[in-house]
């Protein structure tokens, strides 16, 4: 492992014990932590180039820990049982466990780690958002420019306060991602809040024109533009002609090639080539 500070971090969590703290380390050294009365750990689902299926990073989702490593997502839940100051409490220990879980293995090298940012603390943090986030990448001496933060899609009247958040976290250092229902709230995004990345729903983005139009204009402001929720062969079509037509690289990321796992599995599903098999192909 290359990053010191970090091994010396996880030999201390091996001698933690679920009884006796927060977060601790299983038999296979994944990190785990415990939020109310829930065990959770991380699981992680790659985001690809949708025409090679090279792998560019990877966004950490919390689960539930489960042996079979297809724990439940618990948000629903933790949402009706936390205030503020909880859901605070549990987005910092979700990035955590993502990051420490990310970096300790070896496949992260050369990708990028997406964290989200839940909703609630958008306005239940004051100010100086990231900066409890960049104090402990730097006590792990971590490479904070391989984070991502992700923020969430908002209301048009929210922008104002999207805008004030993304400010704090630049400040700290941090580059950003947003989310976006559709080809159209990208475009404004594009505008208003200029991150470094935009995440576009797929499903809100059918229109092969206004895509091509997406993409050269995100070119040009050095945005990269990243389609989720890929999840059949019909999406995959698209974007291979959405490549094809802009004459660009198209990131993606969904089930179509990946569920989200503990480990960073740089291979698609083994069913993926017989999913897409009707899918015709740029030549090689």
């Amino acid at each position: 492992m290359a990053h010191a500070s970090l091994q010396r971090y996880l030999e201390r969590l091996a001698q933690a014990t679920y009884a006796g703290s927060q977060i601790w380390l299983d038999e296979e050294r994944r990190v785990q932590g415990r939020f109310v009365n829930t065990t959770l750990t991380s699981a992680f689902q790659p985001i690809r180039n949708a025409i090679t299926t090279e792998v560019a990073g990877y966004e950490g989702f919390v689960r539930s820990y489960s042996d079979s490593d297809q724990g439940l997502c618990p948000w629903k839940l933790l949402e009706r049982a936390s205030d503020d100051n909880e859901s605070i409490a549990l987005d910092r220990l979700c990035r955590i466990l993502h990051t420490v879980n990310f970096f300790r293995q070896d496949e992260a090298e050369g990708t990028e780690l997406f964290l989200s940012v839940d909703g609630r603390l958008l306005a239940a943090v004051d100010s100086n958002h990231g900066t409890a986030f960049r104090r402990v990448l730097d006590t792990l001496e971590l490479p904070q420019n391989r984070i991502i933060l992700q923020l969430p899609a908002v209301t048009h009247d929210q922008n104002w306060l999207l805008n004030y958040v993304s400010d704090n976290y630049r400040r700290n250092g941090f580059r950003l991602a947003v989310n976006a229902r559709n080809a159209s709230e990208a475009e404004v995004l594009l505008d208003h809040v200029r991150p470094e990345i935009i995440k576009l729903d797929i499903r809100g983005a059918t229109d092969l024109s206004v895509n091509v139009k997406l993409l050269q204009e995100a070119q040009k402001r050095g945005i990269r533009i990243i389609f989720k929720r890929v999840e059949n062969a019909a999406m995959l079509s698209g974007l291979i002609e959405l490549a094809a037509a802009s004459g660009q690289s198209v990131h993606a990321q969904g089930y179509i090639w990946d569920l989200p796992g503990a480990s960073l599995r740089k291979e698609v599903r083994a069913d993926y080539r017989k999913t897409t098999a009707s899918v015709e192909r740029p030549a090689a």
